[in-house]
């Protein structure tokens, strides 16, 4: 009879323990380091994603690799080796991200980079083929940017970006886009991200009396050549990329901010977007979740973690008919599904991925926004 009762105590609490998760997800955040102003929005919306996708369930095994890119593949080579994952969400950082693609095509697992340079996509190969950025890509971006120029009769521009990934992919965008709808560029400088002064770069810039200047930065790094541009006298407006579409930047920069042009996500400025738009929605759904758990509204880095997670959702089913999670059948027919999404409409915008396209967002989601008051507001153009 011990021995019976024993059997069935065994049984009671296997039943009251919860189904083991049938999908692994690793989620690669920079919740520390230089890069946590990125990372710990990326890592708070992980308690946000779906915990099932149709009738399988998902685990989502989590890391912080300290902003270091040695850790980003540390992490990454543990997560395929030991903990079998299907897909990776992460890392943070665009050199991060970079850093570890090689190891998830020779894994083939998809990883889903929520990260700002375009170059882990683009141009497509066989080694991009198993990654999918989850931000808007940057020619969407500089459409936007170069529509606003025009608009306000600018024919030369002084670029100034990060020197690295980010700001690099981003000249490379921007200058063809540029050429073509006729804005020349007079002056183009950069800065590194740990830099306390660019007032050389930005002397450069003036002397090269562009009718506007463009900033291809990063949250508070952006707010530097701003500000030293406007402390050295420059008059004109400043333009800045989806980077800069954060609290960090307008916190950092102060009035020295105020009016400058931003295109980015609607997410900043949710209230002034009408119903009828498809992404306000899903949008809406995000920050309210983000903001009830955490007591903030949600940066737009946040965002790219959690349409990878309403990827991932929308996907897994159709995979799961071609292979069982876990093995390479699944994760084959999983980046089979992710490349073949179609209208998915995200917290960004609609997502319609190609073989070529694997950011896949369109204009949709996209919005011009000024500075004012100290927070970001729409501009209806």
């Amino acid at each position: 009879m011990k021995a019976i009762a024993g059997v069935l105590s065994v049984l009671a609490l296997a039943a009251s323990m919860p189904v083991q998760a049938q999908v692994k997800i690793g989620v690669i955040a920079s919740a520390t380091g230089p890069t946590a102003f990125v990372g710990i929005p990326q890592k708070n919306t992980i308690a946000l994603l779906p915990k099932k996708a149709g009738d399988l369930s998902i685990e989502y095994i989590s890391y912080d690799d300290a902003s270091d890119p040695t850790q980003s593949v540390q992490l990454t080579k543990k997560l395929l080796s030991e903990n079998k994952i299907d897909a990776l969400i992460g890392p943070s950082g665009s050199p991060n991200a970079m850093g570890v693609q090689q190891f998830l095509t020779e894994a083939q697992t998809p990883m889903l980079a929520p990260v700002g340079t375009t170059a882990i996509v683009q141009p497509m190969d066989d080694k991009k083929r198993w990654t999918f950025r989850t931000h808007p890509s940057d020619d969407v971006i500089s459409e936007g940017l170069i529509a606003a120029m025009t608009k306000r009769g600018v024919k030369t521009i002084g670029f100034i970006g990060r020197n690295d990934p980010y700001g690099e992919n981003w000249y490379k965008t921007f200058a063809p886009m540029a050429q073509k709808a006729g804005i020349q560029i007079v002056a183009n400088e950069r800065y590194n991200r740990q830099d306390t002064s660019v007032t050389a770069q930005a002397l450069k810039l003036i002397a090269a009396k562009p009718d506007g200047i463009m900033v291809a930065g990063v949250a508070a790094d952006a707010a530097l050549p701003h500000t030293q541009l406007v402390d050295s006298g420059y008059k004109g407006i400043i333009y800045h990329t989806h980077g800069a579409a954060s609290s960090d930047f307008i916190k950092i920069g102060g009035k020295k901010v105020e009016g400058a042009l931003v295109v980015g996500p609607l997410l900043l400025v949710l209230d002034e977007i009408a119903d009828s738009v498809p992404m306000k929605k899903v949008a809406s759904e995000y920050v309210s979740a983000y903001e009830k758990q955490f007591g903030s509204k949600p940066p737009i880095f946040g965002a790219g973690t959690y349409d990878a997670g309403l990827l991932l959702t929308h996907v897994i089913p159709e995979a799961a008919k071609k292979g069982k999670p876990g093995t390479p059948e699944f994760r084959a027919a999983l980046r089979d599904a992710l490349e073949n999404t179609k209208d998915l409409v995200a917290s960004q915008g609609v997502i319609n991925m190609t073989a070529q396209d694997h950011s896949g967002f369109d204009h949709r989601g996209r919005v011009l926004m000024t500075v004012k008051d100290g927070k970001f507001a729409l501009l209806k153009e």
